[in-house]
């Protein structure tokens, strides 16, 4: 009998810790690698988020909680919904899990039926369908091209839905483009929902807060109110405060689906970390004066990466509206021989010459569902991003 199931027959691992591991390897045996491809901010948690932790510890905060968040995080939530993006829920409709994505998985989990459909517009987060997959569902990916900023539009949504579709998901600013919806966008989105009563919409909002050049972030529920019965709105504390490794997400929506997704974490992890969660309520009540100065360091980051990738024969960038990612067009590359003979036919190619030749390890676009382009994260110092934007340079200048 066969150990393991059929489901890991249709799953595959991410890529990005993939590439994460590699590097790791190779620096294990001595190369300096450049490891652009983890979606995490350099700089250190805020000490009013530490301080809350320590003091959560010192008070013996350290049990059980209530399975999907403690009424003190998700009180500190429904105020942030409500301040920050315009939106009321009850605690009720609150959820709480380790991480965003345990948020995204418990929602899928728990309203999928086997040939039941996730429209995901592509280029995506490398785990969106393989979680559908893990649900039963089917993914249904929608090619967004570059033309079109990397974002699906009303008409294209329109045509992908079927019978069976369950749920849309969105994503803005986006990982890996960084591409984010304007409010008229959503709009249009919406009232394209509203003919459609079965799909719901899932909204991955984790880089809220991760933008520039003045562009200001909307989430669907609030641009189109009508929605909000039919819609997750999903977030965290991960990337604007510097807590990945603290592992707290969260989300508002109708509350029968959010008490669904309690039964199914209460059968898999339980509550997430009682510590953590304290931290989040300093993180979310707290100020946010800290991110003017780092959206600053990466805004200059971004443009310094901009700069170098468009003035790269081969190469060609977008420039995106928030996230800490870019997603330059590799595919000026396809066809040229690398100085040991081989030919770079395809992404994959290429992010493998850029590791082994320059020791800068970047994501190939295929694993976000969009062949041609490779992601990076800029989220790393400006000394080792000027270092990395060389090293490509150079490599990119040895192909003939």
């Amino acid at each position: 009998m066969a150990l393991l199931g059929h489901i890991l027959q249709a799953v595959k691992p991410s890529s990005t810790i993939a590439v994460t591991k590699l590097a790791a390897d190779m620096r294990r045996n001595g190369v300096d690698v450049i490891g652009l491809s983890q979606g995490e901010p350099d700089f250190p948690t805020p000490d009013h988020i530490n301080a809350a932790a320590k003091a959560a510890i010192d008070k013996g905060q350290t049990k059980y909680t209530d399975v999907d968040g403690t009424l003190e995080l998700k009180e500190a939530i429904v105020r942030k919904f409500q301040r920050e993006n315009n939106l009321t829920y009850k605690t009720s409709e609150i959820s709480v899990g380790t991480g965003g994505k345990q948020v995204l998985f418990n929602a899928l989990l728990a309203t999928m039926d086997p040939g039941d459909e996730v429209i995901i517009p592509a280029p995506y987060w490398v785990s969106y369908p393989d979680m559908v997959r893990m649900a039963g569902g089917t993914p249904v990916e929608v090619v967004c091209s570059e033309e079109q900023n990397f974002k699906i539009t009303a008409e294209q949504l329109n045509r992908a839905i079927t019978p069976r579709t369950k749920w849309l998901i969105l994503n803005s600013p986006s990982n890996p483009t960084g591409a984010g919806y304007t409010t008229e966008e959503l709009r249009q989105i919406g009232n394209t929902l509203l003919a459609h009563p079965h799909v719901y919409v899932m909204t991955d909002d984790m880089y809220e807060h991760l933008r520039y050049d003045g562009w200001e972030f909307s989430t669907i529920a609030a641009v189109v109110p009508e929605l909000k019965d039919r819609t997750l709105t999903v977030n965290g504390v991960s990337k604007a405060y510097s807590m990945t490794g603290w592992r707290i997400g969260y989300a508002g929506g109708p509350q029968p689906l959010i008490a669904a997704m309690a039964t199914i974490q209460s059968q898999s992890t339980s509550n997430p970390c009682s510590i953590a969660q304290a931290a989040a309520v300093a993180a979310l009540d707290g100020p946010l004066d800290f991110l003017a100065s780092r959206n600053e360091v990466f805004l200059q980051r971004r443009n310094l990466c901009l700069e170098a990738f468009n003035s790269t024969p081969g190469l060609k960038c977008q420039t995106p509206q928030g996230a800490f990612y870019l997603f330059p067009s590799c595919s000026g590359l396809f066809g040229k021989k690398t100085p040991d003979g081989k030919t770079l036919n395809n992404d994959a190619d290429v992010c493998r010459f850029l590791i082994e030749q320059a020791h800068v390890a970047v994501v190939p676009g295929s694993a976000f569902g969009l062949e041609g382009y490779f992601r990076i994260s800029f989220a790393t110092s400006t000394e080792r991003l000027t270092d990395a934007c060389q090293r490509i340079k150079k490599a990119c200048s040895q192909l003939v």
